[in-house]
């Protein structure tokens, strides 16, 4: 007795999506992780862009304190835990950013690998000469 082609092909989708299923999860997870490591890019530049701006109008002597808290100010605790911000110059201020990359959610492991932001702005002259 034969059996019928409809009956030998049945399940055999679910077989084939299960199959596929670590394949798909894992595409998934890549790019979301590269989603992750864009965005610390875009926070990376605008914490510094940030720095920059609250360095050029800061005294030198309060440059560095104002440069860290403006750069800061606009993380989310994930990304600050682990992030640096220096500024220096006369003249010229520059602010450097340094983020770590979170592994798939922010707030756990980070990637080794940093993502740095720098930005520069010609120094505000002081109204008091």
């Amino acid at each position: 007795m034969s059996v019928p082609r409809t009956e030998r092909d049945r399940g055999q989708v679910t077989i084939e999506f299960l199959g596929m299923t670590p394949t798909i999860l894992v595409t998934l997870a890549a790019l979301w992780q590269v989603v992750l490591v864009g965005y610390t890019f875009i926070l990376a530049g605008n914490a510094a862009d940030e720095a920059v701006r609250a360095a050029t109008a800061a005294h030198p002597g309060a440059r560095q304190g104002a440069c860290e808290t403006a750069g800061l100010k606009h993380l989310s605790e994930a990304w600050r835990s682990g992030a640096e911000v220096t500024c220096g110059g006369s003249g010229y201020v520059t602010a450097d950013v340094r983020l770590e990359v979170p592994v798939l959610f922010p707030g756990t492991l980070s990637v080794p690998i940093p993502v740095h932001g720098h930005a520069g702005a010609v120094e505000e002259e002081d109204g008091d000469d």
